[in-house]
């Protein structure tokens, strides 16, 4: 259930950035009808659905797990995410971030191993 919850929030990520691209960039002059216009762009309505679907079945997984557990293994999603923009979205990835990301995986292995 905890991997369900981190991949429908990395699809809720995926989904707003495509919306966000639709929408085009925000400016002081049209940061009104931007946020207006979220309404009737359906891959940020799929994106916000993502997002409460995930926090639900994370609610759930909480019942289950320790925060001190899960929340640190929801910073997997950060990982996704930068992949999902390398491979998706053409984003570049610094050395330094990589080094970054790397950091997190081990964070997170520390955090869930549990040594015998």
């Amino acid at each position: 259930m905890l991997l369900s919850s981190i991949a429908l929030g990395v699809a809720g990520q995926f989904f707003l950035k495509s919306g966000a691209l639709k929408l085009g960039r925000v400016e002081a002059s049209n940061a009104i009808s931007h946020v207006l216009s979220i309404l009737t762009v359906p891959d940020l309505l799929i994106g916000l659905a993502c997002y409460g679907l995930g926090a639900v079945v994370y609610i759930l997984v909480l019942t289950r797990v320790k925060l001190s557990v899960v929340g640190p293994t929801v910073a997997l999603s950060y990982v996704f995410s930068v992949l999902l923009g390398y491979f998706v979205f053409k984003e570049t990835i610094p050395g330094v971030r990589l080094v970054g990301l790397g950091l997190i995986v081990a964070g997170v292995i520390l955090v869930v191993w549990q040594p015998k």
